[in-house]
Parts: structure tokens; C-alpha cells; sequence
């Protein structure tokens, strides 16, 4: 085997991009810290065609030297926007007809591996803060908790993990 070239593994510029039929995915980050972590989401959702990512509460927007270093300019090509309050957010989206989501460990979650999507259904799908999660009061709002199970010793994977596999996951359901 041989690895491929850059040049060899035909990917849209992004004109192409923003012109592309996205995946009914939107990634709601609540309140992250993380510069680096708020990168590597851009990341994952040009990798996935994302609908758009919201950046709610504490968490930083682009341009910022930190969050372009793990994004490699995946905030050109995916739709963000800014929003204050996740709470004001999510009853907006739902209002909008959309499937919310918090990736959370709660009462009566639906494990991952058990979540069934609909067809013509867009999500939006809420990742919280590295240290305390998804905001109580946005988990008590969305429709459905879905908790990635976890075997080790850990309580949690980091937040640019858990969107990376929760993408991944809904990704290949929606793509079937």
C-alpha cells in the first residue's frame, strides 16, 4: 500500500464546499474552553460537510491564531455563528423543527450505538463544557440525551473525541 498525496485525495475547495449538499448535522458548542478543542470541531465538521456550528456562551470564535492551528482553515469553509445564550438557541431550533441533542451522561439517555435517526430530520447536537458538560438547564430543553458508552476508568472523553465519534456515528446512520 501507498500512502496518497494531498493532491491525489480530490477534496472540494471551498467554494466547492459551501456549495455542497451538507449532512443535516448542526454542532452546538456550549461554553468550551478550549481553543484547540473549538478547532479540532471545525475540523471534524468540514470532514463531515456539517450544516453549521454554533458558538454559545464563553466559547471563542475565529479568527484566533489558537483555534486556526487545529482548524487549518476549516472556519472558511463551515457555516458558524455566534450565539450568547444556548438556552435562547435551542428553543430557536426547536422551533425550527429541529431534533436537538446533548451528548451528556443523564437519566434515561439513549446509548449512541441505540440512537435511530429519521430520514429528512436535521439534528443539532449540543457538546458542553470540558469540565461540567452540558449546562443542566439546555439538557432539561433538548429532546434527547445520547451518552457515548465509556468502559475505563475515565468519566469522559475529551469534547473534540466525543464530537468526532458522535459525528461519525450519526454520519454513516444518516448516510444509509
Amino acid at each position: 500500500m501507498r500512502k496518497l498525496k494531498n493532491s491525489e485525495l480530490e477534496r472540494l475547495n471551498v467554494p466547492e464546499f459551501k456549495q455542497a449538499k451538507k449532512t443535516p448535522l448542526i454542532i452546538v458548542l456550549d461554553n468550551i474552553r478550549s481553543l484547540n478543542n473549538i478547532g479540532s470541531v471545525f475540523r471534524t465538521a468540514d470532514a463531515f460537510l456539517i450544516k453549521k456550528i454554533y458558538l454559545c456562551g464563553i466559547t471563542a470564535t475565529p479568527p484566533h491564531k489558537d483555534i486556526h492551528k487545529t482548524a487549518l482553515g476549516a472556519t472558511e469553509s463551515v457555516a458558524w455563528e455566534y450565539v450568547e445564550n444556548t438556552e435562547a438557541l435551542i428553543a430557536k431550533l426547536k422551533q425550527e423543527g429541529i431534533y436537538t441533542i446533548a451528548v451528556e451522561q443523564a437519566e434515561n439517555a439513549t446509548l449512541l450505538q441505540n440512537f435511530s435517526v429519521k430520514t429528512n430530520q436535521t439534528y443539532a447536537i449540543v457538546f458542553g463544557n470540558e469540565v461540567k458538560g452540558v449546562k443542566q438547564k439546555v439538557v432539561s430543553m433538548v429532546d434527547e440525551v445520547v451518552e457515548i458508552p465509556q468502559f475505563g476508568t475515565k468519566h469522559s472523553l475529551n469534547i473534540s473525541v466525543s464530537t468526532g465519534v458522535v459525528v461519525w456515528d450519526l454520519f454513516c446512520k444518516l448516510s444509509v
